[in-house]
């Protein structure tokens, strides 16, 4: 009974887990789908910036 209860319960995570990552990517494509291109860039350069990346 307790192995059947823990199946379930991974089971139930695993999904939740893979409809979050669904979600999350699903927000990611609209957002910079509708965001214009220089915002994009700018961003991706702020965070170089901010990491330490050189860019330049």
């Amino acid at each position: 009974m307790t192995t059947i209860t823990h199946t379930t319960t991974r089971a139930t995570s695993n999904t939740l887990a893979i409809a979050f990552a669904a979600f999350m990517g699903l927000g990611i494509m609209v957002f910079a789908g509708h965001v214009q291109a220089s915002t994009l860039h700018d961003a991706a350069h702020d965070v170089r910036h901010a990491s330490g990346f050189p860019c330049h």
